[in-house]
């Protein structure tokens, strides 16, 4: 299939449906852009071939996507008789004896699931830099980060090996790698996606999984085929009021948009990241929406400090789970430096520091709530600085401070709406002067996918993005 990479997921599968080709061809076009660019920018870590060979041998569910290709990423969810690493040598012999519930939608929904994609230890990190699998490399320049810690999903998808790619978010995993390379990059409402059957939430309820991909449809309609609550789920999003795809396409009227090019955490916004704000700002006035420079005051010394104690207090309990099954405690050698490290500020917390950094949470998600009664979006760039090059944010340092600046750098604008719950979108409206790609986000409502997708397709009619592709190595 020479025309493979013309196609987005849904391209591809109709297709398939009108059997203009076959799934074994788009299997054996996707398997050959990964064996020809993979060298190049590490994306798959796990190759599952024979396992996709048999999905279709034994025949594909009539799903939206059916016989189309898609790479897991290796963190959070489960596919029998498969390795989760999360990225770290501490579980590289982790088999799982089960399908995780989002893995189960993903196979109904006729997806061909070839492989896993490289992510940073346990998705600590923003740049993906295991020690275990190496660097995930940017198709637009080989010295930069994809970002993480969907990393290698967005790297897969950006070098054309496939149109679609499974990511998660706990912090900004999906919108800062889609803002890296040049993808849309849609992270949902909490618990819009189901985490079970092994886990109720992810972080107290910051992560949550999705995907990156090229195209808007593609995101609604996987959205479409993957959202909803499982059996034992503690809570839930609120239900959409239709299928998500219905919504691309739509007009999405005069919208009230907010816009800010200043950090809550005062850390400088790099150039070309608020020229990319202003210039998509322009855009939505141009497209009819009501736009206005604001923003929720947030007090990002205590919110920040609340997200460590969750995030390292979730870290030393997946080390102690992995160092019960192994029949041993866990030792500094087992992951890398800043992992450690996390997981030794986890341990030495109390449930009081904990209940305490909870409540703050929760705090900040109803002064982001209470903006949203005012304004419908809020625009902000994706991160505070293009891509960083390779080694700035590795786990393996010896630098903490200088890591600890430049991970707040990628999470600064991102994060918020992991704590409040807020669907948000990274979209590919910029390039810097140097060719390297300059997401902008955009948040809405609690539960309020349907807006984002109808303003994400507007500004991808309005300024396509498709055809915007980096060199091939």
């Amino acid at each position: 299939m020479k025309d493979y990479e013309r196609y987005d997921g849904l391209g591809l599968a109709d297709l398939v449906k009108t059997r203009a080709v076959t799934a074994k061809e788009l299997l054996t076009a996707a398997v050959a852009r990964i064996e020809a660019r993979n060298p190049a920018v590490n994306a798959v870590v796990n190759r599952m071939y024979d396992r996709a060979e048999a999905t279709i041998a034994a025949g594909l569910p009539p799903g939206p996507f059916a016989g189309v290709p898609y790479l897991l990423k290796d963190l959070g969810v489960y596919y029998t008789g498969t390795v989760t690493s999360s990225g770290s040598a501490f579980f590289r012999d982790a088999i799982a004896d089960h399908d995780s519930e989002i893995v189960a939608r993903l196979k109904r929904a006729g997806l061909v699931i070839l492989g896993k994609t490289n992510t940073s230890e346990f998705g600590l990190s923003t740049s993906v830099e295991p020690k275990l699998f190496g660097p995930t490399r940017n198709p637009w320049n080989l010295e930069f980060s994809a970002g993480g810690s969907s990393g290698g999903a967005a790297a897969a998808v950006a070098s054309g090996m496939l149109p679609v790619a499974h990511a998660t978010d706990g912090g900004g995993s999906i919108r800062i790698p889609a803002s890296c390379c040049g993808l849309f990059g849609l992270k949902p409402t909490r618990a819009r996606t189901p985490l079970g059957p092994d886990f109720g939430e992810g972080w107290s309820g910051m992560g949550v999984g999705h995907a990156v991909t090229r195209s808007v449809r593609d995101s609604a309609a996987l959205l479409d085929a993957t959202a909803g609550p499982d059996v034992g789920d503690p809570y839930w999003a609120p239900p959409p009021g239709g299928p998500y795809l219905a919504e691309v396409g739509v007009d999405p009227g005069r919208l009230r948009i907010a816009f800010t090019t200043k950090a809550w955490s005062g850390h400088p916004v790099d150039a070309d990241c608020v020229a990319a704000v202003l210039a998509s700002a322009k855009l939505c006035e141009s497209l009819g929406h009501c736009v206005a420079e604001a923003s929720p005051f947030i007090d990002e010394e205590l919110h920040n400090k609340a997200r460590r104690v969750v995030i390292g207090a979730n870290t030393r309990t997946t080390l102690e789970a992995r160092g019960k099954a192994l029949g041993r405690e866990p030792r500094p050698d087992d992951v890398e430096t800043f992992t450690w490290a996390a997981a030794e500020s986890g341990r030495e917390l109390t449930a009081s520091d904990y209940a305490g950094a909870i409540r703050v949470l929760h705090q900040v998600g109803r002064v982001v709530g209470r903006f949203f009664t005012r304004y419908d979006v809020l625009l902000t760039p994706t991160m505070c600085e293009p891509p960083y090059k390779l080694g700035v944010l590795s786990m393996s340092g010896n630098d903490p401070q200088t890591y600890l600046q430049a991970l707040l750098g990628t999470i600064a604008f991102t994060s918020l709406f992991n704590t409040a719950g807020n669907p948000a979108m990274s979209v590919p409206l910029h390039w810097s002067a140097s060719g390297l790609p300059v997401g902008v986000q955009f948040a809405a409502p609690f539960g309020d996918e349907a807006t984002l997708l109808r303003l994400g397709s507007q500004l991808e009619a309005a300024r396509p993005w498709v055809d915007r592709r980096p060199p091939r190595h």
